[in-house]
């Protein structure tokens, strides 16, 4: 009988953890070290075990902010962003998250049209607030469909913001990306602490999966400072 190599035997043994939901999509996992002393052997055979599963796509390993379950990839390259919180934290900057506002609301025109619904029908109206060392680093205008995602009306989103929560809990299956430009309203300028008329960059995406429309969403960025970095190929 062939032994079975010390690596792969980690690979093995996180991979169960993974496919358990002992570590979920997101999730931290521990350090190098750390996990050589859980399994007494050296650092190496930990690395070797870490990074064939992030080639593999069941990890994800960044410089800063360590090594994490990856999220399962839609079919949308454009949608290959890391969530905000990850990306804030990868330039070195202290993330924090507020909701500002939940509610069950009427479908205005626009949210209607754009989750295949009708201009009245009720959803789960999220608005938020991103933060990079304090300073206002996205806007997020969330509606999601109660009718494909009847667990949102239950969930609070205090602490945990739709993005993550949705990615985690609602796969999705096709998803449309959109990129404009714009100039701060009022309510926007206020929001993002920018003077009034400074240029804002907009990403929409509407996401749906087998049961209907998941989510329509749309994301607010000061543009004098916000750069979009969407990755290609192998990484």
């Amino acid at each position: 009988m062939t032994e079975v190599a010390p690596y792969q035997r980690i690979k093995d043994d996180l991979r169960d953890r993974i496919h358990t939901g002992l570590w979920r999509p997101g999730d931290s996992i521990p350090g190098e070290m750390q996990l050589a002393e859980t399994f007494g052997c050296a650092r190496a055979t930990v690395h070797r075990a870490l990074r064939e599963l992030a080639e593999e796509g069941v990890l994800e390993r960044r410089r800063k902010t360590g090594t994490r379950v990856a999220y399962p990839k839609g079919r949308s390259l454009a949608l290959d962003i890391p969530l905000v919180q990850d990306e804030i934290r990868a330039t070195g900057a202290e993330y924090k998250y507020r909701l500002m506002h939940r509610g069950m609301e009427p479908l205005p025109a626009l949210p209607a049209m754009a989750l295949d619904r009708a201009t009245g029908d009720e959803a789960l109206h999220l608005q938020c607030l991103h933060f990079a060392d304090r300073r206002p680093y996205q806007f997020e205008d969330r509606w999601i469909d109660p009718a494909t995602v009847p667990e949102c009306k239950n969930e609070s989103f205090e602490e945990t913001g739709p993005n993550p929560w949705l990615v985690r809990n609602v796969p999705w299956t096709d998803a449309e990306h959109t990129i404009s430009a714009d100039i701060a309203s009022e309510k926007i300028a206020e929001i993002l602490d920018i003077p009034v008329g400074d240029p804002v960059l907009i990403v929409e995406r509407r996401t749906w999966n087998d049961k209907g429309p998941v989510t329509m969403v749309r994301f607010h960025h000061p543009g004098r400072t916000h750069r979009l970095r969407t990755p290609f190929g192998a990484r």
